[in-house]
């Protein structure tokens, strides 16, 4: 009985959809794929030109970006929507990767990497699921998450947005995460999760994204990179593709994902933004995916100098929705013109229109009663720090251990910034698209951590590690990488910075027993440390709530995580310029050692 009940609802609302795509005019249809960066169109044009869709890029935050700006601004853009010819809601889309991260004071979790190195698919779509909570307490209710790439090249600036390097634990955590994401009922309380970027993303090779350089990027270049890797090239064949980049897709889509967002980059030299084959043939006809595509943030523009035809081929390859994101008008235009001189067929367009409302009906949109969202209090409740605080135990990786963990309660010297700094420690997409150092939204750090534990009159601090004459049994010093994102993290070398090795080298001289704590969103070359450490650990890049981590330096908590990438010796392993056998990395996936003694 419940199946069918459960049968007959869904075409009620395949009738519903049908019924909305007869009633549109080709402008609306258009409207309907059109995606909006927020700060470039009015409540009011969200109406009249029927859109779609309003994102909020990374640090494209309304107002103040406090949770009740956010409800606000959306409420408002919802309510045009509803006032539009057919009264057909927006989807509200955001970069919650890690937590709703963009606004302020919400919980952050640890990067994809560091979930991936608890191999724990309850835990990850249990931090989904409260991330899912926060983001439709503000009445957003898509997220672009999870991120389904593998990556191989750690030089990569995306390496974090990953689970692992191994495809099928990328499969098991995307799963969990688009269930999170989704929850029990996606028309109640769930928000649409998106599986990006299809496909291939982690083997693209290094000094191929300037392949297809559009002038648009020109501005991007300020971040300290030339854009080695990120939007390149993916060189492999169809066969390697399957069967190392295809299956955490199929993953997504079996738990229900129905929104996939296409790749900047290329497979064998063409765009996937125009690759039928890629996005009709694979991922719709064979796969059998039933919601619909969406373009990254002006991809589409990069596929051809003439708009026209860029959006042309993007259109006709299957892509469904555009996130255009800033001249909305002229992409309607195009859109129209085009299928009125038979260059995007109507089906065509029918066909992505059918595709975008039919996500909307399951999400409650199209339902005569406006959704309810959570309460604005369960945005950084108590509840779901306790959870990030778990997740950030979980997913720290004692990496090296000659006898000086646990720390005993004990006077401890302690140096290094990211000891102490909120932004360094949730890394990239928070609160500002790049992320920043410094006190960017609330939380504590391992330095609170470790004066919770072992009392703050043990524990003396000093960032660079200048401590006289003082010596003590043991110390603990970080390391660490500056918050990036995407292209602007593309580094040839991954070494540690000079200046943070000279920390090291300090503290080596003030103590007897050596902690050093790395938190990056990629494994680092670190083997002038190796030398001289007693102890190293990975935290990754692990949020707000990075206090948790003194409970596994103190012994309070027992180190569980495992390596999900193989942490490389030299940068001739990541180049490719030796071979990797088993003799020859550092680690190897799923290494970790025993501190409890």
């Amino acid at each position: 009985m419940c199946s069918q009940r459960t049968e007959d609802h869904e075409d009620v609302r395949r009738q519903q959809v049908g019924r909305l795509v007869a009633a549109m005019t080709l402008a609306e249809k258009a409207g309907q794929m059109t995606q909006v960066e927020l700060n470039s169109i009015t409540a009011g044009d969200v109406a009249d030109w029927a859109v779609g869709s309003v994102l909020s890029g990374g640090g494209g935050n309304p107002g103040d970006g406090s949770a009740w700006a956010w409800r606000s601004n959306v409420e408002t853009l919802m309510g045009a929507s509803r006032r539009s010819r057919l009264g057909i809601p927006i989807l509200y889309g955001t970069d919650a990767v890690h937590g709703h991260n963009n606004v302020r004071d919400a919980t952050i979790f640890p990067h994809n990497i560091g979930m991936g190195a608890t191999h724990d698919p309850d835990l990850t779509r249990s931090v989904a699921r409260a991330a899912a909570l926060e983001t439709a307490a503000t009445g957003a209710n898509w997220s672009f998450a999870p991120c389904l790439a593998v990556p191989g090249d750690m030089r990569w600036g995306r390496t974090y947005e990953g689970f692992s390097q191994d495809a099928e634990l990328v499969s098991t955590l995307g799963r969990a995460a688009v269930e999170g994401w989704h929850g029990d009922d996606l028309a109640r309380d769930g928000v649409l999760a998106c599986a990006k970027h299809y496909v291939g993303e982690g083997a693209m090779a290094w000094g191929t994204a300037g392949r297809h350089r559009h002038p648009w990027m020109d501005w991007w270049d300020g971040w300290g990179s030339d854009w080695q890797i990120d939007q390149g090239d993916v060189p492999v064949d169809e066969d390697e593709l399957r069967r190392d980049h295809l299956g955490p897709f199929i993953a997504a889509l079996d738990a229900g994902a129905l929104t996939v967002m296409a790749g900047y980059g290329s497979w064998q030299g063409r765009r996937v933004h125009r690759h039928r084959y890629l996005l009709t043939d694979v991922l719709k006809n064979e796969l059998g995916f039933r919601g619909f595509v969406v373009s990254d943030w002006l991809a589409v523009d990069q596929l051809d100098s003439d708009y026209a035809r860029a959006v042309e081929q993007a259109v006709n390859a299957g892509v469904d929705m555009v996130m255009v994101p800033f001249d909305y008008r002229r992409f309607i235009s195009a859109v129209t013109d085009l299928v009125e001189s038979k260059r995007i067929p109507v089906e065509r367009l029918d066909d992505a229109v059918t595709r975008i409302l039919y996500a909307k009906a399951q999400l409650g949109l199209l339902a005569d009663s406006p959704r309810q969202h959570p309460p604005l209090d369960v945005i950084g409740c108590e509840q779901h720090r306790d959870l990030a605080r778990s997740a950030v135990q979980a997913s720290t990786v004692a990496v090296a251990d000659n006898g000086a963990l646990p720390i005993p309660p004990t006077t401890v010297l302690a140096a290094g910034q990211a000891l102490d700094d909120i932004g360094i420690a949730c890394g990239g997409w928070t609160i500002s698209w790049v992320g920043s150092a410094g006190p960017t939204t609330a939380g504590s750090t391992i330095y609170d951590g470790l004066r919770r534990t072992l009392g703050s009159d043990l524990v003396h601090y000093d960032c660079d590690g200048r401590f006289g004459g003082t010596h003590a049994s043991h110390g603990v010093v970080s390391i660490h990488e500056l918050p990036y994102v995407e292209g602007g993290g593309d580094r040839a070398d991954l070494s540690v910075d000079p200046a943070q090795l000279e920390i090291v080298h300090r503290m080596r001289r003030h103590v007897d027993q050596l902690v050093v704590v790395i938190m990056s969103g990629r494994p680092l070359l670190i083997e002038p440390i190796v030398e001289i450490a007693d102890a190293i650990v990975a935290c990754w890049l692990p949020g707000s709530e990075a206090d948790g981590i003194a409970d596994l330096l103190t012994g309070a908590v027992p180190f569980t995580g495992t390596l999900p990438v193989v942490w490389p010796r030299s940068i001739e392993q990541i180049s490719g310029d030796v071979d990797l056998n088993p003799d020859l990395p550092a680690w190897p996936i799923g290494h970790t050692v025993k501190t409890d003694r």
